[in-house]
């Protein structure tokens, strides 16, 4: 394998295991999709520019199916209300949400942004900002 094509590929593989830190199932698809598509272009094309549209089509691909995942996980609370989902507000401390139906603040930290959140006290749920 040509040394340029070989770090190509490494750099883009890195740049997919930096960017899988995505808490969302889109961006989780788009990281995975770009690294093995930059793998494969690379190896089917054997040069920096195969590999590179390998990682952009791989990338989009990955993005379509994570969002149709996402989309997916959202159906399993039921349908959403008229307008969607209301958003949580945010607090003056890093990780806490005021729930938009009774102000109950919440520790959201481990909730990717514009995930479901269900409030204890209504059973409604809410997105994090």
């Amino acid at each position: 394998m040509n040394k340029k094509l070989f770090t190509a590929v490494c750099g883009v593989a890195l740049a997919a295991f930096v960017l899988d830190s995505c808490d969302t199932p889109t961006g989780q698809g788009a990281a995975a999709g770009a690294g093995a598509g930059a793998i494969i272009g690379g190896l089917a094309g054997r040069g920096p520019r195969s590999a590179a549209l390998g990682a952009a089509i791989g990338a989009a691909t990955g993005a379509l199916i994570g969002h149709a995942i996402q989309e997916d996980r959202a159906r399993e609370y039921g349908p959403p209300p008229p307008g969607g989902y209301p958003f949580a507000r945010r607090t003056d401390r890093p990780g806490m949400f005021l729930s938009p139906y009774t102000g109950r603040a919440y520790d959201l930290r481990g909730v990717p942004p514009g995930g479901l959140t269900r409030d204890v006290d209504t059973g409604q749920l809410f997105r994090r900002p």
